[in-house]
């Protein structure tokens, strides 16, 4: 699944191809452009796209229970501050700037690093020290509005035009994953200062959708993937250096640092390029909507591997998310 070449070839000139074969070649690249870019015809669905983004999440969602293991075992900052640079040394190679890459303008590189700030650094802290200031039922009620959150801001910064049936997908799912949370029984104390902190943590992740959506013109998602990463690797150390100073790092055993190794991986390599490779030909308010794979996944693991169980209404609340995925993805002829 490598990067089209044409994908973010620019076309250049007004004049009309002056031969059969040079009018052929013209036709390809505005294929290549204003479809998929996916090797498929324009009015084809992106199964693929989807595809991508829907195991980026999912898999975002798989590992939830290995992240959770690995806090016990490593400080949260310096957790942070290992993966990004166990996955900075993995993704070296692709730093390399390839022959469909834009070169790196002033502007590029401010929303790379902006990316990597508001998507990864400043989201991790407000959802880490807002769920410790909040109930498991507002928290996932709050994080629920994340599809409406990148619908606003692709509305508001990339000028997309969203269609109604994708406004209808969008209101499905947060209805659904809110349903999911409100069917949990959580007797814990909320804060008003916890809320505002995860609202703050579901605009960081609009944002980083909306982010990404413009990033995707100018360079390849294998670049993308590594250069956030290394910002998020830079960003971080500080705080990763002061939590390593006094960590004892006899206690990690041999498997501790394997599981740490696939988590970097998984989520700093793996999740996002398969992110931004859904991204670069989907509207950034319809890849929203893929977001309700993240709890998805986590209940699927949890019912397959942690013998947890669902309930009724946990069911219907789910089936509500996945139909508004159909419903904002499904072909338009038919309907």
């Amino acid at each position: 699944m490598q990067p089209s070449s044409n994908a973010t070839t620019p076309v250049t000139g007004t004049s009309a191809p002056t031969s059969p074969v040079a009018a052929s070649t013209a036709a390809s690249s505005v294929s290549s452009i204003s479809g998929t870019g996916l090797g498929i015809a324009p009015s084809t669905t992106p199964w693929l796209a989807y595809a991508c983004l829907a195991g980026s999440t999912s898999l975002i969602g798989s590992y939830v229970g290995l992240s959770k293991l690995l806090v016990l075992v490593f400080p949260v900052f310096l957790l942070a501050w290992l993966r990004f640079g166990i996955a900075a040394v993995v993704m070296l190679p692709w730093l390399r700037r390839t022959p469909t890459d834009a070169r790196l303008s002033p502007r590029t590189r401010a929303l790379v690093f902006l990316e990597s700030f508001v998507g990864n650094f400043l989201f991790s802290i407000c959802l880490l020290y807002g769920l410790k200031q909040s109930s498991a039922v507002v928290a996932g009620v709050i994080m629920a509005g994340i599809p409406a959150a990148v619908a606003l801001l692709s509305r508001l910064f990339l000028r997309e035009q969203i269609a109604p049936r994708t406004l209808a997908g969008i209101a499905l799912a947060v209805a659904g994953i809110a349903m999911v949370a409100l069917s949990r029984h959580d007797a814990s104390q909320q804060s008003g200062w916890g809320a505002l902190l995860l609202l703050a943590a579901v605009f960081c992740e609009a944002g980083y959708v909306v982010i990404g959506k413009r990033l995707t013109q100018d360079l390849s998602p294998k670049r993308i993937s590594a250069l956030i990463n290394l910002w998020g690797l830079v960003l971080v150390t500080p705080l990763g250096l002061w939590q390593a100073w006094n960590f004892d790092f006899s206690v990690v055993r041999a498997p501790h640092w394997g599981l740490l190794t696939f988590y970097a991986v998984a989520a700093s390599m793996v999740t996002v390029w398969l992110w931004m490779k859904g991204l670069r030909h989907i509207p950034a308010a319809k890849a929203g909507v893929f977001m309700v794979f993240l709890p998805v996944a986590t209940a699927l693991v949890g019912l397959l591997f942690l013998g947890e169980q669902l309930t009724g209404i946990q069911m219907l609340a789910y089936g509500l998310a996945l139909g508004g995925v159909m419903l904002a993805t499904w072909p338009n002829r038919g309907l």
